[in-house]
């Protein structure tokens, strides 16, 4: 009998799969580049200025920044079903060179409002198209070691800004602004396109070798295979949307007022306030593999749990004993969950509902994370002018924390009893 078994770059899968997780790291470095729009503001601003002749405010130079945030959203759920339809390589060479794209034609624009359509829109669209892929490759190939794989391909998206930001700045300093939007679209697409050709899905039924899965509804094993229409009658979908929205809240919040709380709240100078956001950056990577191999071994809901506690804490920590201490360690214990929050979530996406339908069912429940993306920024600019201070955005954060704690230990758990699925009159999203 012909060796059915299949071969990913010439190893058996159980190994070659490891290779998919690489490319899907890749990937991730690229679409984070977002991350790192700091580094380019000042210089935007000195272009329109001196070169053009026109004065932008610095809200005006961080607005294609959210809007790029607001197009990956919508675009993540959007792009689901063509997953499947047309499969990981193609999906990624789309998203791919609609995201270099968006970068390249940002090096010619004359206003900035062209900069919100050809980077914000054009590129967050490529980034929300591009970002699914690599999810759920890893969902499907890694049955066994689901949420470190998982992690392993988000940690990419958390140490990019650490590494492009350093690559932007050099860049910049040497040949100019317009000049780097001009090679990071280059570098993208060429790298996105690359990457994307060997990325493919398991065949129906593949299993690793020597791994049997566990009980239905154990908390790592689906209790059935929901397609998107079904999950959303489920109570497990609105407990695991609200804890990802709470989550994600909480680590947008740190990450948008990490430099200025250093410098109003903790005292330290702006150098290295600014400094430690790259020390930050790495937690928030390493958050993804670890928090995702505790959701193997824990179950989703108690490592939400875990994190719940830790924001909590860490939140606490920084309201009442305002300092540098406090400062270092409950912004590192913040960007963590986030990273961590970006591993759970899809992870539990799978365990819960199943892999049939994955990709249009992770698109919805990433929403909750462009909610979070939405509103962490604005409630930290509204308690900032409210009250003077940004401490008070802590004892906010870590009430909220209590409640996400709360939803996941009564919701977050395997569905006890799925809707019989009705079929789709249209195809949706």
């Amino acid at each position: 009998m012909p060796d059915t078994t299949p071969a990913i770059f010439g190893m058996r899968a159980e190994k070659g799969r490891w290779g998919l997780v690489a490319l899907g790291l890749i990937i991730n470095l690229c679409l984070g580049s977002i991350y790192a729009w700091s580094v380019f503001t000042a210089p935007l601003a000195a272009h329109f200025t001196e070169v053009l002749g026109r004065h932008v405010t610095a809200g005006e130079v961080l607005l294609p920044f959210s809007v790029f945030l607001a197009f990956f959203a919508i675009a993540m759920p959007l792009a689901g079903k063509y997953i499947e339809r047309y499969g990981p390589r193609n999906v990624t060479i789309v998203g791919g060179i609609l995201t270099g794209f968006g970068w390249l034609l940002a090096s010619t624009v004359s206003s900035v409002e062209a900069l919100y359509i050809v980077y914000g829109v054009i590129g967050g669209l490529g980034v929300g198209i591009t970002y699914g892929v690599p999810v759920a490759v890893a969902t499907q190939w890694f049955p066994d070691r689901r949420g470190f794989a998982v992690g392993l391909t988000l940690l990419g998206f958390g140490f990019s800004a650490f590494i492009t930001a350093n690559i932007a700045g050099a860049l910049i300093a040497a040949y100019g602004v317009m000049t780097t939007f001009r090679i990071f679209g280059i570098a993208f697409i060429v790298l996105l396109v690359l990457s994307a050709l060997p990325l493919r899905f398991p065949p129906a039924g593949w299993r690793p070798a020597g791994w049997t899965p566990p009980p239905p509804g154990s908390g790592s094993a689906p209790a059935c295979e929901c397609d998107r229409g079904t999950m959303l009658r489920t109570g497990t979908f609105y407990g695991l949307f609200a804890c990802y929205f709470i989550g994600c809240l909480a680590g947008l919040t740190a990450i948008s007022i990490a430099q200025p709380v250093g410098t109003e709240v903790a005292g330290v100078s702006a150098a290295l306030a600014t400094a430690l956001v790259g020390f930050f950056a790495i937690f928030n990577g390493l958050g993804r593999p670890v928090f995702g191999s505790l959701t193997d071994r824990i179950t989703p809901q108690k490592t939400a749990m875990l994190t719940f506690a830790l924001i909590a804490v860490a939140s606490l920590l920084l309201w009442l004993v305002p300092g540098v201490p406090s400062y270092i360690i409950a912004f590192a214990i913040l960007w963590g969950c986030l990273g961590g929050w970006l591993a759970i979530a899809p992870t539990a996406t799978a365990s819960y509902f199943g892999t049939c339908d994955y990709p249009r069912c992770y698109g919805v429940v990433f929403l909750a994370y462009g909610a979070g993306a939405i509103a962490g920024p604005q409630v930290a600019g509204f308690i900032r002018t409210a009250s003077g201070t940004y401490l008070g955005v802590f004892p906010l954060v870590a009430a909220l924390a209590v409640v996400g704690f709360i939803i996941a230990w009564l919701l977050m758990r395997p569905p006890s009893r799925v809707p019989a699925p009705e079929k789709e009159k249209e195809e949706g999203l």
